[in-house]
């Protein structure tokens, strides 16, 4: 039986598959077993609820999902790049403000992933946030540099050279996204 393709907006069905464009970030709580191990259940989970309730809000301003919580991180997911972007630097900013003993690090990637069962994301992009968020130092938050857009208003693209990621055969061009502004606080 030939395939059938069908293609509305940025859906693409192929062969019982389903494929669409989305933006995906990984956010983590850096030392946040540390921290457990030293102040206790209690106090590590108020402060998981405290960060969840910051993540969850500004999810919700920049019109961005979060599709997972993964612990102490979540993963946010969106249909266009600059939203999750601007979501994650508010998500970070605003964690760096209120919650100095634990800083949140991130990855953000985009690209053409498989949708599984309706509501998971299977594909090259997913796990490229998931390795920036890896690497990322506390505060920091890295993405490719072809994430560059005119549609980022509030925030910029930093240059942090070429780097070997795991998973990834060839290495790629990374650069910080920070607040305009905020330039080299990381």
């Amino acid at each position: 039986m030939p395939s059938t393709v069908g293609c509305v907006s940025d859906v693409i069905r192929a062969e019982g598959v389903t494929r669409v464009q989305r933006t995906f970030a990984f956010i983590d709580v850096s030392g946040f077993t540390a921290y457990t191990d030293r102040e206790g259940d209690a106090a590590a989970v108020l402060f998981l609820e405290q960060v969840r309730g910051s993540i969850r809000r500004r999810a919700s301003v920049h019109g961005v999902r979060v599709a997972k919580w993964l612990g102490d991180g979540a993963m946010v997911v969106g249909v266009e790049p600059e939203p999750v972007i601007e979501a994650v630097v508010s998500m970070v900013d605003a964690t760096r403000d209120r919650f100095d003993v634990l800083p949140l690090r991130a990855g953000v990637a985009t690209g053409d992933v498989i949708l599984f069962e309706g509501d998971d994301h299977i594909g090259q992009a997913v796990n490229l946030a998931a390795r920036l968020c890896d690497i990322a130092g506390a505060n920091e938050i890295l993405a490719p540099a072809s994430m560059q857009s005119a549609m980022l208003v509030n925030t910029k693209l930093e240059a942090h050279g070429e780097h070997h990621i795991p998973g990834f055969g060839a290495p790629i061009e990374l650069a910080r996204l920070v607040a305009r502004g905020t330039a080299g606080l990381v």
